[in-house]
C-alpha cells in the first residue's frame, strides 16, 4: 500500500518560514520524480516545484528564489522549504510522487497539509 504523509504546514505570518516535509512508504522512493503542488480556495491546483530522479529542481514563477524543493532518498522523504511567505501563498499543499513506465504510469498524492499565511 501506497502511502505518502505530508507535514509541517500551519500558520505563519508574512515574511515567516515553513518548511513542509513529505515521507513515502510503498514505493522505491529513489524511482520517482517528486512534487508540491498546491491549491487555494477557488483556484485551480498549481504545480509548485518539482525535483527528478536525478535532483534537478523547478520551481513556478510565483515561487522562485523563496522555496527550495529537495529529496532525501535514504529516508523517501521529499521537502519544500518556504521563505518569505505571503498571504497568497495560502493553499493546502499536496505531495506527488511520478514515475512512467511505458505503458504504466504510477502517480501518488499525500492527503495534504495547510498552509496559512496571515497576520
Amino acid at each position: 500500500q501506497v502511502q505518502l504523509v505530508e507535514s509541517g504546514g500551519g500558520l505563519v505570518q508574512p515574511g515567516g518560514s515553513l518548511r513542509l516535509s513529505c515521507t513515502a512508504s510503498g514505493i522505491t522512493f529513489s524511482i520517482y520524480a517528486m512534487a508540491w503542488y498546491r491549491q487555494a480556495p477557488g483556484k485551480q491546483p498549481e504545480l509548485v516545484a518539482t525535483i527528478t530522479i536525478g535532483g534537478t529542481t523547478k520551481y513556478a514563477d510565483s515561487v522562485k528564489g523563496r522555496f527550495t524543493i529537495s529529496r532525501n532518498n535514504p529516508e523517501s522523504s521529499v521537502f519544500l522549504q518556504m521563505n518569505s511567505l505571503k498571504p497568497d501563498d495560502t493553499a493546502v499543499y499536496y505531495c506527488n510522487a511520478d514515475r512512467q513506465a511505458t505503458p504504466k504510469l504510477y502517480n501518488y498524492w499525500g492527503q495534504g497539509t495547510q498552509v496559512t499565511v496571515s497576520s
